[in-house]
């Protein structure tokens, strides 16, 4: 027998016959936000601003109709001359934008591309108050993984009917097949000497239009 069997016959000995045996996990937790939290739907909109903002991301409020001028306002306070976008974004979405070019993104972008651009624009599966995070999970338009993670900012549309109030409901709207990434404010990396470094693992800034329909 040689290491590599010897290692995980021990790993099977430790684990005994229950191994492979279904274990009931128990769900006692709380799954909603409590009235003290989020007595209201507003509240729970409220409470998702403010995480937002206590992870150093930029969020405004906009109706429908004024998301398209919106979207341009923000690149244009960018100063942004290239961006990327899923194929699929919703035209009205940059009806607004004049003076900067929108790469649709495709299988064949490469990272080089992607790091070029000036920001990435996408909008979200679901939204979790509690937290402030984002999910994304490839659906319309999401596009790939890496618009969220690849370019140096990230604006997201997040739709007030997306926030939920915890993880639990999150977890409960999203399908676990597919690519799935959790946003909870802008990347930072704490390093060695406990400074914060911006933009280690995906974008430096993140900005998020609520829309309120």
């Amino acid at each position: 027998m040689g290491s590599r069997e010897e290692i995980l016959a021990r790993v099977r000995d430790a684990l005994g016959t229950a191994s492979g045996t279904p274990v009931e996990v128990p769900r006692d937790y709380r799954r909603r936000l409590g009235a003290e939290e989020a007595a209201s739907r507003a509240d729970v909109i409220a409470l998702f601003t403010e995480r937002l903002a206590d992870q150093r991301a930029t969020v405004r409020h906009v109706g429908a109709d004024e998301l398209g001028t919106t979207i341009a306002a923000a690149l244009w306070g960018r100063e942004a001359k290239q961006i990327v976008v899923p194929a699929d974004l919703p035209y009205g979405w940059l009806a607004e934008l004049d003076g900067v070019r929108a790469l649709a993104d495709s299988q064949v972008t490469d990272v080089a591309t992607l790091r070029a651009v000036d920001a990435s624009v996408t909008g979200c599966a679901v939204a979790v108050a509690r937290t402030g995070t984002i999910v994304l999970d490839g659906g319309r338009a999401q596009g790939r993984r890496a618009l969220s993670l690849v370019p140096d900012h990230h604006l997201c549309v997040v739709h007030a009917d997306q926030i939920v109030g915890t993880v639990p409901e999150a977890v409960a709207r999203l399908d676990p097949y597919r690519p799935l990434t959790w946003i909870t404010g802008p990347s930072v990396t704490t390093a060695v000497e406990l400074a914060r470094v911006p933009g280690g693992h995906g974008p430096r800034g993140l900005e998020v239009i609520v829309v309120e329909d």
